[in-house]
């Protein structure tokens, strides 16, 4: 919609143009023929003024396509951009006008480069009082009272800075509300626009895991805004020249400089390679289970059987994995294990662990195994 009203805005001033020219600058004879009476004046303005306008239906989609990228590009750099940064680069350039003009007028009167050091001078100037404005932002809103006395202060800034983006896979998984509701989350949860709709397409799904879990994390985001006490804020920019979410999602924290909350492992490393800071709920699930030690002892259940031969796995209420030497045999029973060693890899933690009856039954053989030998050299 939006591009068709430019488009036929296009037209109308290609035809205005036409007409306009041809009304003042028609002259009294063309292509051999006189232009002396107002039907002949007349029908050649209407015949350039149908020229002109044709012309602008050739050039108006290129040239509306061409504004709205321009526009495109100047919204992300000033999105990237504190309004303490384009404050001061609007002041910059109106000092830098200010003396540009003082100075053409000096050098208009020159012959033959006077128009064109003019031009020259006020361009320079421009740039350089739009840098330096944006440089030195601070000191030079510091004459301003208004700006002065509404300057943000740290906390507020830090406030601003620490909004957290939720990834689709984050609020599917649940735990986040939990984890606001604890109060360790601080700061507004940003929710992108391609995330709801990404939540939206999951839930209407025709595979019944897909469906549920769409709408699980649907019933996620509506805990978190009606019943916990958490700033929410809907996000609805969207970066139509990239086709991945995750990239997006990278995109938009770079934009608002915030944190993303995610529990993707790939998203987390290609989040950290572009210098976005990323919040893993996995990694704070692993930084909040128990230290533990080898020699310590643990009761636990052997659920399966190991990838190697004669290993049994267990599992503790975290989740965490134990691997559980010469346990395969104690399937389906409850033992007392001891710790021997623990292994932290990036999808978690692993106890390596043997059978506390194995280590006992060691320790009780071991006399008799010494009295034998007595008694056959006695």
């Amino acid at each position: 919609m939006f591009r068709r009203i430019l488009r036929i805005l296009l037209i109308i001033a290609f035809t205005g143009l036409g007409l306009g020219l041809s009304y003042y600058y028609m002259p009294d004879k063309l292509a051999g023929f006189a232009i002396s009476t107002p039907a002949t004046r007349y029908g050649f303005m209407g015949i350039a003024a149908a020229a002109s306008g044709l012309m602008g239906v050739f050039l108006a989609p290129s040239i509306v396509e061409g504004f709205i990228r321009v526009t495109l590009w100047l919204e992300q750099i000033l999105n990237k951009m504190s309004i303490q940064e384009i404050v001061g680069g609007v002041v910059g350039l109106i000092i830098g006008l200010i003396i540009a003009t003082l100075l053409g007028a000096a050098v208009s009167w020159l012959p033959w480069i006077g128009g064109f050091l003019k031009v020259f001078v006020t361009l320079v100037l421009g740039y350089v009082g739009v840098s330096v404005g944006m440089k030195r932002k601070e000191e030079l809103l510091g004459f301003l009272p208004r700006f002065s006395k509404d300057k943000p202060t740290k906390t507020e800034a830090k406030t601003a800075q620490s909004s957290k983006i939720l990834d689709t896979s984050v609020i599917i998984d649940g735990r986040i509300a939990d984890i606001c509701k604890s109060g360790f989350i601080e700061g507004p949860l940003v929710i992108p626009g391609f995330i709801l709709e990404e939540l939206r397409h999951i839930a209407d799904s025709s595979d019944l895991l897909k469906r549920n879990r769409g709408r699980r994390g649907l019933d996620i985001l509506n805990k978190i805004r009606k019943e916990l006490d958490v700033m929410v804020k809907i996000h609805e920019q969207d970066f139509e020249e990239l086709s991945e979410v995750d990239s997006k999602l990278v995109k938009l924290a770079q934009v608002l400089n915030g944190k993303i909350i995610t529990n993707d492992y790939n998203l987390n490393k290609v989040a950290e390679l572009q210098g976005v800071k990323v919040l893993n709920i996995n990694e704070l699930a692993n930084a909040l289970k128990p230290v533990v030690l080898p020699g310590e002892e643990m009761t636990v259940q052997i659920i399966k059987d190991g990838k190697e031969i004669g290993q049994g796995v267990a599992y503790l209420d975290d989740g965490t994995m134990i691997v559980v030497d010469s346990g395969k045999k104690h399937i389906g029973q409850t033992i007392g294990v001891i710790v021997t060693s623990v292994l932290q890899t990036a999808a978690g933690r692993m106890i390596f662990a043997k059978p506390k009856a194995a280590e006992k039954r060691s320790a009780d053989q071991d006399p008799p195994s010494s009295f034998d030998e007595v008694n056959l050299i006695g």
